[in-house]
């Protein structure tokens, strides 16, 4: 196995040779899924280990918790480390963790399982950073693209598929069958994997204060995160509130619908790779205004649903969904593409710091929807939604101060890590 050791690599570039992009797009979908395997499967859980439904509500916080603890600690460990001995580490734990999850007797063994699944799926953000490492910069913004359709994919069509096979085989054959699936992952990955090498010698507590400072830095980081973190705060309050919001009147509709809605946004996730393609060619700036833009509008145009009949209010839902689910992915791609070209020596830190700020604003719209349902009804969560995702275009319209000038692949910037060894400052991003 060769070694990706080009001077382009060695300064945290990309490899000159064409990435696994199907394999990679696979792993992170397979990797994210494993978080919501068991959101359907909680009522079997309880009834199976006689538990309360507060105790196995643990279930799914503590997988979240996981995932959320290892997106801040150990995803920013690829810019330190050589990112294939990660990603091939997190899939033994993976498989271990649903292999336990699977056998769990009691809902202690279940839980502590589930920290691990969540702590181990941050293998899906190694994978993100070490596609864009492996491709050229003009055609970064169509492999992140793909991979993160992959992605987006395992996370929405995650339940449909776990809720699909509890009810015919039961809850532990779901995990074993997703455990089978990731070793065979892994074998596919030590096989298609080159190493990368490391972009940093930073100590551990360099590493994490580096986070703050590459957020201090950089102004299209910041940028990135703050509008990506508003569009998550629509985007989760829309579907954590809307499986009880079609269960009262007039729908009265069970789980099995709130769950064809996420059918409907793997619809608007499949358009992931041609945002991809567009900021390539034009620029990732314009996708993030389109995307928000487009985002914003659709969550708008559900604030129609009092005028229109029980049946029409679905269908409108459901274009409303493939539309913002569009927008939205079609954002998260163009800001990631902005700041990979930030400093190639720190995308894993970099990465770390847009992903963790999406995933507080993913919490935040969860308490935000359900306090805006209780109190205002759908066209709460509606308002929410809207103002959230105009916000985030309000962030990418307003003019940048900053006069950027390109990163070079394979400069001493990117060599350092972010210029924070030996006092190298680094050159600001191309984009903001």
């Amino acid at each position: 196995m060769s070694s990706i050791q080009s001077p382009h690599e060695t300064a945290g570039g990309g490899a000159s040779g064409r990435p696994p992009i199907l394999l990679l797009a696979a792993g992170a979908g397979m990797a994210v899924a494993s978080i919501y395997y068991s959101q359907p499967m909680l009522g079997m859980l309880g009834t199976d280990l006689q538990v309360s439904g507060g105790a196995v509500g643990l279930v799914p916080t503590l997988t979240q918790l996981g995932y959320a603890m290892g997106l801040l600690l150990l995803a920013p460990l690829g810019d330190r480390f050589d990112r294939r001995r990660i990603i091939l580490a997190k899939v033994a734990v993976l498989f271990g963790a649903l292999l336990l999850a699977g056998w769990a007797p009691s809902i202690g063994l279940l839980l502590g399982a589930s920290l691990a699944l969540g702590l181990a799926a941050t293998m899906a953000q190694d994978i993100v950073p070490a596609a864009a490492a492996m491709t050229p910069a003009e055609r970064r913004g169509k492999v992140v693209g793909t991979v993160m359709t992959g992605l987006l994919l395992g996370i929405l069509l995650s339940r449909v598929v776990s809720g699909l096979v509890a009810e015919q085989l039961g809850w532990r054959a779901m995990f074993f069958a997703a455990a089978a699936g990731v070793a065979l992952l892994g074998a596919a990955l030590w096989r298609g994997l080159p190493r990368f090498a490391p972009s940093t010698q930073l100590g551990y507590g360099a590493l994490m204060g580096s986070l703050f400072t590459l957020a201090a830095r950089h102004r299209a980081l910041r940028r990135a995160a703050l509008a990506q973190s508003l569009l998550a705060v629509g985007f989760s309050a829309f579907w954590s509130t809307l499986a009880v919001m079609l269960h009262g009147a007039p729908f009265e509709l069970g789980p099995a619908a709130s769950g064809a809605f996420g059918l409907a946004g793997a619809a608007g996730a499949l358009a992931a790779p041609l945002a991809g393609r567009i900021a390539d060619r034009r620029g990732p700036e314009l996708v993030t205004r389109l995307g928000a833009g487009i985002a914003a509008a659709s969550f708008a145009v559900m604030a129609l649903s009092p005028w229109v009949a029980p049946e029409g209010r679905l269908w409108l839902l459901l274009l409303s969904a493939v539309g913002f689910d569009l927008g939205i992915q079609a954002s998260l791609i163009a800001h990631q593409t902005i700041i990979y070209g930030i400093d190639p020596g720190a995308r894993s830190r970099l990465n770390a710091v847009l992903m963790t700020s999406m995933f507080v604003g993913m919490a935040l719209g969860a308490v935000l929807g359900s306090h805006a349902l209780a109190a205002f009804g759908w066209m709460g969560v509606t308002a929410l939604a809207t103002t959230a995702s105009a916000a985030a275009l309000a962030v990418r319209l307003w003019p940048s101060a900053e006069r950027p000038r390109p990163v070079e692949e394979g400069t001493a910037d990117a060599v350092d890590g972010s210029g924070i060894e030996g006092g190298i400052e680094p050159a600001p991003a191309r984009c903001s």
